[in-house]
């Protein structure tokens, strides 16, 4: 049963094993919301391979569940175990069940699946519907091309546990960008439950003079992040050849790899970055906001924490969006560049090199964030604090839900 005293009880569940962006959207919004409210605990479960790199606040912790990695062909495989892969998910949902009944949140905030992976935390969503837990759906602002979420959503079929199981649904972004759930026949009953939050801030005040590794430390840079590394290759090499072919280029540029870009691939941009005097590089950083705070531009493929962080840090900015497996970025960057918040440099014409020396050289010209004008772009988390505040301190009990 949920805890009926001031010392509250969150627990956010994050299905993705691969990537940093869920794993990253999680810990800011756990982060907030002890640092708003002192009885508050929240419990993060991940499949993250490298959650333990990063550092938590007091009163937020996290459960490592067994990671797994999705395939071309669509399937999933054990990350690290010699185990069939029906046999992880069924540990996952083991452990995820049980770590949700013997904590007992008063709140759980599921990150994006609905089901959780192949419907990993139906039956937790469903037990702690019964014991009075308040579930709600935190969504970031662009999911996929509507005609994609529709098939995938016919497939996992989440609709009824929105219509029966969620009491909210959270948009972290503002529907001037994006609908998430555009092309799915939403009942209006579902339609009721969503809120749009707004995108989530940074902490700005995030110091840089202790980013000791930054090789650029006291003289402008551009900072270059493709995410996680796995599917940012194709940006960094981009990036490489515009220095090899102008090497008088106006700023310095820092290459943050990311933890998850294939040790080969990242050896060979190593070797070319040698002979490049302005291109330095780093395989890591779990404080990327110091970075981003003291960097004069950024150049970065538009995944959501990043987005988020550029307009925070109000930098300047570059996106070249993937495409693949999910057109996410892709949308995220041309509303974005329709809105004036960024300009965006699309491979679909291909990827001369001549396209990126231009945008690096018009870079420090290029207007901020701020300058364009959207009300309530940052209120992310102080939306969230506030419907978390009224939640928690309302005598709320769910609607019992009768087990089969």
């Amino acid at each position: 049963m949920p805890s009926k005293s001031n010392n509250k009880r969150i627990l956010i569940y994050s299905h993705d094993s691969f990537g940093l962006g869920h794993l990253r959207r999680c810990r800011k919004i756990a982060h907030s919301l002890v640092a708003r409210r002192k009885a508050a605990s929240v419990l993060i479960l991940s499949g993250s391979p490298i959650i333990g790199s990063f550092d938590f606040r007091t009163r937020v912790d996290f459960v490592r569940i067994p990671g797994v990695i999705k395939l071309r062909n669509g399937e999933y495989s054990s990350l690290s175990l010699h185990m069939d892969i029906a046999e992880v998910l069924e540990m996952r949902a083991a452990i995820i069940r049980h770590t949700a009944e013997v904590f007992a949140p008063d709140l759980l905030i599921v990150d994006k699946e609905p089901l959780g992976l192949r419907g990993e935390i139906h039956d937790t969503l469903r037990i702690m519907k019964a014991a009075g837990t308040r579930l709600v759906l935190g969504l970031r602002d662009v999911m996929d091309d509507p005609d994609a979420l529709a098939a995938e959503w016919e497939r996992k079929n989440p609709l009824p546990a929105l219509n029966d199981l969620y009491d909210n649904i959270l948009v972290y972004g503002l529907p001037e960008i994006c609908d998430p759930l555009a092309g799915i026949d939403i009942p209006d009953r579902v339609r009721a439950k969503m809120t749009y939050t707004g995108y989530l801030s940074s902490d700005r005040g995030t110091p840089v003079s202790d980013a000791a590794d930054n090789p650029w430390q006291g003289q402008p840079y551009v900072l270059v992040t493709p995410g996680g590394g796995r599917d940012g290759e194709d940006l960094v090499d981009w990036l490489l050849s515009a220095y090899e072919m102008d090497p008088d280029l106006p700023q310095a540029a820092l290459v943050v790899f990311g933890p998850f870009m294939r040790p080969k691939r990242r050896e060979r941009f190593l070797t070319r970055i040698e002979r490049l005097e302005r291109v330095r590089a780093i395989t890591f950083d779990n404080r990327m906001e110091r970075l981003m705070a003291g960097s004069t531009g950024v150049i970065a493929m538009g995944g959501y924490n990043t987005f988020c962080e550029i307009l925070t840090f109000d930098k300047p900015a570059i996106l070249v969006p993937r495409r693949q497996p999910r057109l996410e970025q892709y949308i995220r960057a041309t509303r974005a560049e329709r809105l004036g918040l960024v300009r965006m440099l699309s491979d679909v014409d291909g990827r001369q090199t001549q396209r990126m020396v231009d945008a690096l050289r018009a870079l420090p010209a290029q207007p901020r964030p701020s300058d364009a004008v959207v009300p309530g772009l940052l209120n992310g988390l102080d939306r969230i604090h506030e419907l978390t505040e009224q939640w928690l301190d309302e005598e709320f009990e769910s609607p019992r839900f009768a087990l089969a």
